[in-house]
């Protein structure tokens, strides 16, 4: 049976296959202008702008994505769990700017501009844990909007017992929860709110994978 086949999906929950990116440099957004501020001209990052079928249609700068304009970018989240159904996760560092000292996903980030979606899945697996040998899952793809940005959500699973090794600038620590665990904590400001829902959303989806 094909992955795809084994999940049932609303329609308005499509599975991104992969980023399509023009043949030259998307345009930037928002367009250059004299009264565009400066961060979102020189910035360091740049993240794809994209229609939720996964066509690129800009690029954009961090603070431009997390200013709140919104524009629709794609992100990653790795789910890993293990055959005791224990979800690990890691508790973000205080120095993030969104949600700081929450536990979130095990594996989360954006996609950089100019990568397709699995580059960018490995990339911050490999940052954030030290983990590069595993077989990603593909789960669901979604819409997530906050207060401050509107992210394309592709999610995947891992399943393993891993040894993971969380890198203490990306992340501040990481460990096992067990599933019962997690849920007797949702509501207490414990977790992120983005985790709290895409769980709920998915663990059905995760329980079945072991």
């Amino acid at each position: 049976m094909h992955w795809r086949d084994s999940i049932i999906l609303p329609n308005h929950l499509k599975i991104m296959t992969e980023l399509v990116y023009p043949y030259d440099v998307a345009p930037m957004v928002p367009p250059y202008s004299i009264n565009v501020p400066q961060e979102y001209i020189h910035a360091k990052e740049w993240f794809p702008v994209v229609e939720p079928s996964g066509l690129v249609v800009g690029r954009a700068s961090r603070a431009y994505c997390h200013s709140g304009a919104k524009p629709l970018h794609p992100v990653v989240h790795l789910h890993i769990i293990d055959r005791f159904e224990r979800l690990y996760l890691q508790k973000r560092s205080v120095h993030k700017d969104i949600q700081p000292g929450k536990w979130d996903t095990a594996v989360g980030g954006h996609v950089d501009y100019g990568e397709s979606i699995l580059e960018a899945l490995f990339r911050e697996a490999s940052e954030e844990l030290g983990f590069r040998e595993f077989n990603p899952v593909p789960v669901i793809s979604y819409v997530f909007e906050s207060q401050i940005e509107k992210e394309y959500v592709n999610v995947f699973a891992a399943v393993g017992n891993f040894s993971l090794v969380p890198d203490l600038d990306e992340v501040e620590e990481g460990r096992w929860w067990p599933l019962k665990e997690i849920e007797e904590n949702f509501g207490k400001s414990v977790f992120t709110p983005n985790f709290e829902q895409e769980f709920a959303r998915i663990k059905d989806s995760l329980m079945a994978l072991l």
